[in-house]
């Protein structure tokens, strides 16, 4: 199964938008929502829910959070989550 980046991206905004703020989302959600629950489909979508995670992250439109800390988009490892970024008050 092929989604294009721009879908992935506007899924990952979508469902952040839905979360009370400071919540987070896993990028599986992301790839259950595109794939359904069926590892051969959403399996397969992690890795492009990784890269449009951290081009939305280098434009500044989300956080990507390790442990409850922002990471480096182009260095960190391990299991993560998805955040929109905090607002200025």
């Amino acid at each position: 199964m092929s989604i294009d980046p721009q879908t992935i991206e506007d899924t990952i905004l979508a469902l952040l938008s839905r979360r009370p703020a400071g919540l987070t989302i896993s990028p599986m959600d992301v790839a259950l929502s595109l794939g359904g629950g069926h590892p051969d489909g959403w399996g397969p979508l992690m890795q492009p829910v990784r890269r449009a995670s951290v081009k939305l992250m280098k434009e500044g439109r989300l956080v990507i959070t390790r442990k409850g800390r922002p990471v480096d988009p182009d260095a960190f490892r391990g299991v993560y989550r998805l955040a929109l970024p905090a607002r200025a008050p």
